[in-house]
């Protein structure tokens, strides 16, 4: 088994819980999940401006492993209201362009905290 880095990143919003932001083994990194949160601790109101805040999120972890957005190979996105798939897709679209991953698509009851819409995890390969 090769070596496991772990990332803990200072300018992420600190872990709620027991985890890291990221981990690399090998070639694979994981993301944990990302959410809407700002910089000062507030969170957007629409989903959509939550997103962009969570998908900026992750790929500074991704990015802290050594990825880009082409390395990622599969998505988990959390939906509080499954009727706002449509009001993400412009950012999930320009974010990977012709690197579309696997994804997966949930809705749920709630998030962490009430005000919270979306959240991400990722799983990238580094090819390269």
């Amino acid at each position: 088994m090769g070596t496991i880095e772990r990332y803990l990143l200072q300018d992420e919003m600190e872990p709620v819980s027991h985890y890291c932001h990221a981990v690399r083994s090998g070639d694979r990194v994981w993301i944990s999940g990302t959410v809407g949160v700002l910089p000062d601790g507030s969170i957007p109101d629409n989903t959509s401006e939550q997103f962009q805040v969570a998908i900026d999120s992750l790929d500074r972890c991704l990015r802290a492993a050594g990825g880009r957005p082409e390395h990622i190979v599969k998505v988990t996105v959390l939906l509080t209201d499954i009727g706002d798939r449509a009001a993400i897709n412009p950012i999930r679209q320009r974010y990977f362009g012709d690197h579309r991953p696997a994804s997966t698509l949930y809705e749920v009851s709630a998030l962490v905290t009430p005000e919270m819409k979306v959240e991400i995890e990722a799983e990238a390969v580094i090819t390269d």
